[in-house]
């Protein structure tokens, strides 16, 4: 299936909606207590057994519309799978506050192992939408893989030593705006490095 463009409204409630779900779900959730077979329930485990089959939906409905999925959304669909399903099966939650800290570190050693071997794997995901210089994206990558392996730790520090709804809400505001943030920042290496269109009508005179 070729890759097709959609609205970029759509495309956003997809890749974010199922997030926002899952904020609210916990929200409205998070001092009920829901019984099954026996076994209770806290709000929390109620709100992860509502984002995984939504998160599912809008995967696959991404991939119906345009053709493609990227590499990170299959990892994040299958670790959210096995981990959420893992805190609903034990009726422990920890499993699925632990699941950003493992696919920040699986980003990370991607990363880093591109770099021992001379290579940015970044640059072949990314390399349409942002393209740059070699020595570009051989520095973005090093600083993308520090910025994983410091949200893989903050991940850690937060659901660790704070409240569940803390990370509720670092994991809904807090890691989407630091990764726009870090972006943001990079301002000067994107234009230090973009790669410069020829210009064909000099080549012509």
């Amino acid at each position: 299936m070729s890759e097709k463009s959609i609205k970029p409204g759509m495309k956003a409630f997809l890749e974010y909606g199922p997030i926002a779900a899952f904020f609210l779900g916990y929200i409205l959730m998070k001092d009920r207590t829901f019984s099954m077979a026996g076994q209770e329930y806290s709000g929390f485990i109620a709100a992860t057994a509502m984002f995984i089959p939504i998160l599912a939906l809008s995967t696959f409905t991404l991939w119906r519309l345009t053709g493609h999925i990227s590499k990170m959304q299959i990892v994040t669909l299958v670790l959210v799978i096995i981990f959420g399903g893992l805190s609903i099966w034990l009726n422990d939650e920890r499993f699925f506050k632990m699941k950003p800290t493992l696919i920040y570190l699986i980003f990370a050693g991607l990363l880093g192992f591109g770099l021992l071997r001379g290579h940015s794997y970044l640059e072949a995901v990314m390399d349409q939408a942002l393209p740059l210089q070699r020595d570009g994206w051989m520095i973005l990558t090093k600083r993308l893989a520090l910025f994983f392996l410091t949200l893989a730790v903050l991940n850690e520090l937060i659901w660790r030593n704070m409240s569940t709804s803390t990370w509720v809400s670092f994991k809904t505001f807090g890691l989407p705006l630091g990764i726009f943030v870090f972006f943001m920042a990079q301002a000067k290496l994107f234009g230090k490095y973009a790669v410069e269109e020829e210009d064909s009508e000099g080549e012509a005179e």
